[in-house]
């Protein structure tokens, strides 16, 4: 009548005698349901007869679930792309998470949360379906002003406490040729006509006339821009650079052509559809036989030349300036030497000679028969009465005047002859003038 039991699978259980005949089926290690959700358990009881009898047992053992997993998603992180300009509420990709419980411990929900702080609003223009785990863009995106945005994902499942996981979900603009290309030279962008560019007459063939700047808001091949010319007043006598936009001569200009050109350049994107715009230029052919080509150089040279041409400036009113201080310090000292003249002492002043003139009027004719030379010095201010004797008293009046030969000269009567100074003793003298003639 002794009984005895035995399991057919000792794994996971074993039987525990508790009191005579009874026995306890009890677990001997850890279950894990996501493993293994159903256990079968076969339970032997035999007899010590001989030969022993026995009988079988089978009990099903299903494992219960626990809330022990969270979501977990397919990828570690989402790349998603949207073409800028799209339409409202576009489905531009999805997240999935799956979750090993069952029941409300595995159902999933998704969210978007804010990506960097928690105080953040999670970001407006994008969406995600809770349930499908659906991303959408709510609302048009610009290229040119936002390239690129991130957000972070979370799945979580209904379970209490509830688990959940999160992943980083980046979402890329697409650049599409919505902007048409900017010129930026010849500038006309207020309304103002462009400035003209100056060919001289001795140009050569490949001078350079203008350039023509452009820039594309676009990027990639949408901005690759290229340029030709559309219209010209002498199409033969220009040429544009495909990819610089330089325009030059393809030809000397000519006599034939006319003073003033006026070229239109067509700029073009690379885009599909293209975009275009056009840039306007006026070309004046200076006349003349000017043979400097025009510079096959930077606008930086320019800055050069004025640089250059304002030093020279500043020089010749340098050098002006100083002459002029010279000019005007020499006439201050030619002014003061002849105020030193005009002011030194007169040896004969004119009220004097006239007084001895007047006496020797008054008397008659002159004592004696006299040629005065007289000779002023201009540094000293000194005068010097020479006075020449004749040679014989005999002979008849002499003729006396300061030149040789002079028409104005005086006639004088012989008179004894008299030596030394006694001239100005005597009375009778001729006047100033008279001197002054001589």
């Amino acid at each position: 009548g002794e009984i005895s039991c035995a399991l057919e699978e000792q794994l996971s259980f074993a039987l525990r005698p508790a009191f005579k005949n009874y026995y306890e089926l009890v677990t001997v290690s850890a279950l894990d349901r996501e493993e293994r959700a159903q256990h079968t358990v076969v339970v032997t009881a035999a007899d010590a007869g001989s030969p022993p009898l026995s009988s079988s047992h089978t009990f099903s053992v299903d494992i219960s679930d626990v809330n022990d997993n969270a979501p977990v998603f397919n990828q570690t992180s989402y790349t998603m792309y949207v073409h800028e300009n799209n339409a409202a509420a576009l489905l531009v990709g999805a997240v999935k998470a799956t979750d090993a419980d069952a029941g409300p411990n595995g159902k999933v929900s998704y969210s978007v949360v804010p990506a960097r702080a928690a105080e953040e609003e999670p970001c407006s223009c994008v969406s995600v379906q809770s349930e499908s785990g659906g991303v959408f863009v709510l609302r048009p995106l610009d290229y040119e002003q936002l390239r690129q945005l991130e957000v972070v994902v979370s799945a979580a499942d209904a379970g209490s406490p509830a688990l959940s996981s999160s992943v980083s979900v980046r979402l890329l603009v697409v650049d599409e040729n919505d902007n048409a290309p900017l010129v930026l030279h010849p500038g006309a962008q207020d309304g103002s006509p462009p400035s003209s560019e100056l060919v001289p007459a001795g140009a050569a063939a490949g001078d350079l006339v203008s350039k023509v700047v452009a820039v594309d808001a676009d990027s990639g091949q949408n901005s690759w821009l290229s340029y030709q010319l559309l219209r010209a007043t002498e199409p033969g006598l220009f040429a544009v650079g495909a990819q610089s936009g330089e325009v030059r001569l393809r030809r000397p200009p000519s006599e034939r052509d006319a003073a003033k050109q006026k070229l239109v350049v067509l700029v073009r994107d690379n885009g599909r559809p293209p975009l275009s715009a056009t840039a306007a230029l006026s070309v004046l052919l200076v006349p003349g036989s000017g043979d400097a080509p025009l510079p096959r150089q930077s606008p930086a040279a320019g800055d050069d030349d004025g640089s250059l041409t304002t030093s020279l400036i500043i020089a010749l009113v340098f050098v002006s300036l100083l002459f002029l201080l010279s000019a005007a310090a020499f006439v201050a000292c030619k002014v003061c030497k002849r105020k030193e003249l005009s002011g030194g002492p007169v040896l004969y002043g004119p009220s004097s000679v006239q007084s001895y003139v007047a006496d020797g009027a008054a008397a008659g004719t002159l004592p004696h028969a006299y040629c005065y030379e007289v000779s002023l010095t201009t540094g000293s201010g000194n005068s010097e009465f020479k006075f020449l004797k004749p040679v014989l008293p005999s002979l008849p009046a002499q003729h006396c005047s300061a030149g040789e030969g002079g028409d104005h000269a005086e006639e004088f009567p012989p008179v004894p002859m008299i030596t030394g100074d006694a001239a100005f003793e005597t009375p009778g003298m001729r006047s100033v003038g008279q001197l002054n003639g001589f």
